[in-house]
């Protein structure tokens, strides 16, 4: 994996309704995150936070998407902030804030390869559309957005789309679907991995079928997107959606360790953290501990 890292902070919490996502990247600071890089022999730069705009009400009254402009604005500019950490040959770290900050990290990181792969690990497939949300909440259309389906001002950022083809999608942990994300899972045929696979097959197996998936598409790079959702409410209280019967503190730990020991990633973002919902920020912690084990942080 690169050696040299940036982190990028997206304090966004408008892709929802419950605030406090917005300091998730903070909390994870707080949690040591740069120290635990640097100890790991990573040249880690901070680029602080992507500026975040004001929810506007007369905006939302226009449109079924809540607070549209402020998401497409601090995405556009994420795309950007992202686009020039891989000009320069960095790995982007990014950290948010709630899942629409996906749509600008995939933005910024998929334009120089040919074939990108995704990993997405999150208890929601966040394919929804302004036509299928039941809630016109944005962080739950990310996923949609990068296939190039959703509001043209969102699937457009970067100047191209779509972002990542359905085939090289990989979907782990799912165990929350809306109607109209099961229908677009089938027509595209996403590779989704529920709870009833990690339970049944175990991890370590989803894991190695996940990545010989991807290598048989011949991904060039690979992005993870974790929502830290995917993890059980017990073990990661500190999220705006949480459900029950997700994946375990381990399992997950287990999941980082594999895809170091691959090494094929190109990129990352951990989001949803919200401190205010958390118990003594054990959810941004616990995000820290995954990220030393995705880049390498070993026991022994």
């Amino acid at each position: 994996m690169n050696r040299q890292l940036s982190i990028i902070g997206v304090p966004m919490d408008l892709g929802q309704n419950r605030r406090g996502v917005d300091m998730g990247p903070s909390a994870m600071r707080y949690a040591g995150v740069v120290d635990r890089l640097t100890a790991l022999g990573y040249e880690v730069e901070d680029r602080g936070d992507v500026r975040i705009g004001r929810s506007s009400e007369e905006e939302e009254s226009q449109s079924n998407l809540k607070d549209l402009h402020e998401v497409v604005d601090a995405n556009k500019a994420l795309a950007k902030e992202v686009k020039s950490v891989v000009e320069a040959e960095r790995f982007p770290l990014v950290l948010g804030g709630d899942h629409s900050i996906a749509i600008g990290t995939l933005a910024g990181v998929s334009e120089p390869f040919e074939n990108m792969g995704v990993i997405w690990y999150d208890a929601h497939g966040d394919l929804n559309t302004g036509e299928t949300s039941p809630s016109g909440n944005i962080h739950g259309m990310p996923l949609a957005v990068s296939l190039g389906i959703g509001h043209p001002s969102l699937t457009e950022i970067g100047g191209y789309a779509p972002k990542v083809k359905p085939e090289n999608i990989v979907i782990i942990g799912a165990r929350s679907l809306d109607e109209g994300e099961r229908k677009l899972i089938r027509e595209k045929g996403i590779q989704v991995y529920t709870m009833h696979e990690v339970d049944r097959y175990g991890m370590s197996h989803v894991m190695q079928e996940a990545l010989s998936y991807l290598k048989d598409r011949q991904t060039d790079g690979v992005h993870l997107s974790l929502d830290l959702d995917a993890l059980d409410p017990q073990d990661a209280p500190g999220v705006g959606t949480p459900v029950l019967g997700g994946t375990s503190y381990r399992e997950t730990h287990l999941a980082m360790e594999i895809l170091a020991d691959a090494d094929i990633l190109t990129s990352a973002e951990f989001v949803e953290v919200n401190p205010i919902l958390d118990v003594k920020n054990k959810t941004a912690e616990a995000g820290v501990g995954l990220i030393g084990s995705l880049f390498g942080e070993k026991l022994l």
